[in-house]
């Protein structure tokens, strides 16, 4: 209770106040236990947690000082006056923790810029690299629930942090005193030019600057017949992704009108992440009604990019892309226009890109999980990582970009449209040139952090020697590193016998989740072969599912 009314004191946050002051009020010690129990921790992810209250959630105080946290490590690394770049999206509190962040740069002696408006991270990551930044934030919780808000920190190589850059931010925001005894900026009034009073608000060039780029990516003599329907989720996508297609001559994209306009509140999902269960079901109604030739989706913040194809066997004629599918699909169409360079992918995605890129004469390297390790591979020329994120110009956006993603897909599409193929043809070639790889996942959502914890232990105790008939030829514990990794939590198994396989288990980075990638590989002698192996594929998937759950007590 003490805790909790020092931090009502200082809290800026009208809504929050009285939030707080309620529990309080009422004595509700259960609530106030659980937000004050600790603070919400900095890491390699920035930081990522439920609206509200107290420093276990995310609100304006935790952002305050996390803001102050970050203006101190870069005035030790000697960018004192050096140019901080904010974006945010348009979930719940994002433009008031942009303001607050924008506020304490100033006040701490460095320059700071927002973006114009609620706009797609990886134009912040542009923004960063183009006018040079220091450093750049975007607040944003991404595919989160709609309660959920985050603070992602960039570098200004426009990469996102990794240790030990994170550790040290996070020890100067432990550091942090009174929220009364952190410098901070008026900002700029409503109605004041551009730098009045406070910080910088960019103008449309930044945005300009970003979209002839994303144009550019494309061969200007590639076909632009495509019909797509596009849905942003209730995003910041829409008007960016339009404009990109404009610009590079494609046909407009047909919207999902119930999912059009930006909304914190997500109203017709369960999560806005186009990877689960019934994300999609608007898209693909509207796809029914206009028979494009592809589906193109958005995260909300627009640096994921999700592909759906039609397919007669699937329920509802459509289906949906798996990340390692469009991964390989990007990766051979950037080979086929001649792409030099490295081809890089984290651990948990599929092996295929390996081979496409061997076989083309092309460097690879595997990373651990995100694209902050991604971005980071020396020579990159493409990276993905299964979860539907694509660096396809990373001398643009080193980071992971849905827009640019989209439109290398459009621009493959509308290639293989024209000489009657489709992607899903493109995805039967590569099947037969480097065998079926076919990946799937076991995710388990918990509500207790100690389920997952116990299931880490449980495959660290007791590793299993055989999954869905196949042994189990390496058990590697990633928390040991390897000789081309650095530590992480995780395991990884490689399995062998009829087929080869792969599974990697680990905790979710981002949510409460436990993670199980899966991975079998079975070789296609011809064309005509390809049902057979992938009804082997998919027993085999579906047998490695049941014994992981088994073995992991999950």
């Amino acid at each position: 209770m003490d805790r909790a009314r020092a931090w009502l004191e200082e809290d800026p946050d009208p809504e929050t106040r009285e939030e707080l002051a309620k529990l309080i009020e009422t004595e509700a010690l259960g609530e106030l236990a659980e937000r004050f129990a600790g603070t919400l921790q900095f890491g390699t992810a920035g930081l990522r947690g439920e609206l509200g209250a107290g420093p276990m959630r995310m609100n304006r105080s935790v952002v305050v000082r996390a803001a102050a946290g970050l203006a101190a490590y870069l005035k030790h690394q000697g960018h004192d006056g050096g140019l901080v770049v904010i974006g945010y999206d348009a979930r719940h509190k994002s433009a008031d923790f942009a303001r607050d962040t924008a506020a304490v740069m100033t006040g701490a002696g460095l320059r700071a810029a927002l973006l114009p408006r609620p706009l797609p991270t990886p134009v912040l990551a542009f923004a960063i690299r183009h006018l040079g930044a220091v450093a750049g934030v975007e607040v944003t919780a991404s595919h989160n629930p709609p309660r959920d808000n985050g603070y992602k920190v960039y570098l200004g190589d426009g990469s996102q942090i990794v240790p030990p850059a994170d550790a040290l931010i996070a020890d100067e925001i432990a550091s942090i005193g009174s929220l009364a005894d952190v410098p901070r900026a008026a900002g700029t009034a409503p109605g004041q030019s551009s730098g009045e009073g406070g910080w910088d608000i960019l103008g449309e060039e930044v945005l300009e600057a970003y979209l002839a780029r994303a144009a550019g990516i494309l061969d200007p003599a590639s076909p632009r017949d495509l019909g797509v329907v596009y849905t942003p989720l209730h995003g910041v996508g829409r008007a960016v992704l339009l404009a990109a297609f404009a610009r590079a001559g494609f046909p407009a994209p047909v919207v999902v009108a119930e999912q059009a306009q930006p909304d914190p509140d997500f109203p017709t999902v369960a999560f806005p992440n186009p990877e689960e269960p019934g994300a999609m079901d608007l898209a693909f109604a509207a796809a029914r009604a206009h028979g494009p030739d592809i589906v193109i989706a958005n995260d909300p913040d627009a640096d994921r990019c999700a592909v759906a194809v039609p397919d007669p066997g699937a329920e509802g004629g459509w289906r949906m892309l798996r990340g390692d599918e469009v991964g390989a699909l990007l990766a051979e169409h950037l080979v086929r226009r001649g792409a030099r360079g490295t081809f890089a992918e984290s651990i948990v995605s599929s092996s295929l890109l390996g081979r496409i890129a061997g076989t083309a004469g092309l460097g690879y390297e595997e990373t651990l999980t995100g694209f902050k390790w991604i971005s980071r591979v020396e020579g990159l020329r493409y990276g993905y990582e299964e979860a539907l994120g694509y660096c396809v110009d990373p001398e643009g956006v080193r980071d992971k970009d849905g827009i640019t993603a989209a439109l290398l897909v459009a621009e493959l599409a509308a290639g293989l449209k024209a000489r009657g193929r489709t992607l899903t043809d493109l995805l039967d070639d590569i099947a037969v040139e480097h065998g079926l790889h076919a990946t799937d996942q076991l995710s388990v959502r918990v509500g207790d952090l100690s389920v997952i914890a116990a299931a880490m232990r449980r495959l660290r105790e007791r590793p299993p020697a055989a999954l869905a008939g196949l042994t189990v030829t390496t058990a590697e514990d990633l928390t040991r590193g390897t000789d081309r990794l650095p530590p992480t939590d995780g395991l990884r198994y490689r399995l062998s016998g009829t087929h080869e396989a792969r599974v990697i288990v680990r905790p979710s980075g981002t949510e409460p989740k436990l993670k199980c990638y899966l991975e079998v590989i079975v070789p296609v002698a011809a064309p005509s072969a390809l049902p057979e192996a992938r009804a082997r594929a998919d027993a085999l998937l579906a047998a490695l599912k049941t014994d992981l759950s088994t073995a992991a007590g999950i």
